[in-house]
């Protein structure tokens, strides 16, 4: 599926933007960026000692190298792509070339501002993202959180780019573990239901191959009624539970076996191990 153009009001057009760090969620930010027209392809730069990344992201036409100064100093934003453990001496190594000019934004799970802006220099411009991996397929659902020197029109900046690869809201950095609990871990969720939904049709006779398309495609088009509907899922819900019908039998079996109570657990298990892995950097 194609990408729609975005429209441009904070990105500048000649826009430099580099990346420390060149795995998946870096490839699927420079494929957004570029498929959407935002950014040029030759205004893309980005570092990474595993040179398999480094040529998968090439192919894309960006600039690539294995030295993260020259990603600070060609890229006007700099994002921070690597894992969280490596975090601390990625940023001690750029710090001293990280001017006021620059914006950082970081995608490192569960590294605070706090952290980003102490290893760096004062004043630092820097903007926390947690975003997650349908992103790939540019549907992912992103929540950003300021830090404290950033200068006015970063946040809409950066949500600007992030809207190349779905959505993006902006929130404080207090609600990113619950949005880990949510949307972070959510797409695990979502692949456990389609799974065990086309497992319920191989058992009444559905061909495995269609049953798992079956099976996508209905938590793809239920989501998209959410999205563009604007109605309450309880509402939608209720439109396909007819009267002593199947799908009422259905929702009697759910409840039974407190299938919203164990969501609602899995977020709550998923925002507190966030919190405590964040408490350990």
């Amino acid at each position: 599926m194609a990408c729609p153009t975005v429209s441009r009001k904070h990105v500048p057009e000649d826009m430099t933007v580099g990346f420390i760090g060149a795995g998946r969620m870096a490839q699927a930010m420079v494929k957004g960026f570029i498929s959407t027209g935002i950014l040029k392809a030759s205004n893309i730069v980005a570092s990474d000692p595993d040179p398999r990344c480094l040529e998968f992201i090439q192919s894309m036409g960006i600039k690539v190298t294995d030295d993260n100064l020259k990603v600070v100093a060609d890229s006007q934003l700099v994002v921070l792509a690597v894992k969280p453990h490596i975090i601390t001496p990625v940023l001690k190594q750029v710090s001293s070339s990280f001017s006021r000019d620059k914006l950082m934004v970081s995608i490192a799970a569960g590294i605070t501002l706090s952290t980003l802006e102490e290893n760096l220099l004062p004043a630092s411009r820097v903007v926390r993202v947690m975003p997650n991996t349908p992103a790939l397929v540019q549907a992912g659902a992103s929540v950003l959180a300021p830090g404290s020197a950033v200068l006015s029109g970063d946040p809409e900046l950066v949500s600007e780019l992030l809207s190349c690869i779905g959505i993006c809201e902006s929130s404080t950095e207090g609600l990113l573990d619950a949005v880990t609990g949510l949307s972070g871990s959510g797409p695990a969720y979502a692949f456990v239901a389609i799974e065990a939904l086309a497992d319920g049709g191989v058992k009444m006779g559905l061909p495995r191959d269609m049953a798992l398309k079956l099976a996508a495609q209905t938590l793809l088009g239920a989501a998209k009624m959410v999205l563009e509907t604007g109605k309450n899922p309880g509402q939608l819900k209720d439109e396909v539970c007819s009267p002593g019908g199947t799908t009422i039998a259905a929702m009697h079996k759910l409840e039974k076996g407190c299938f919203r109570g164990t969501l609602m657990d899995a977020v709550e298990a998923a925002t507190l191990k966030a919190k405590e892995l964040g408490a350990k950097k």
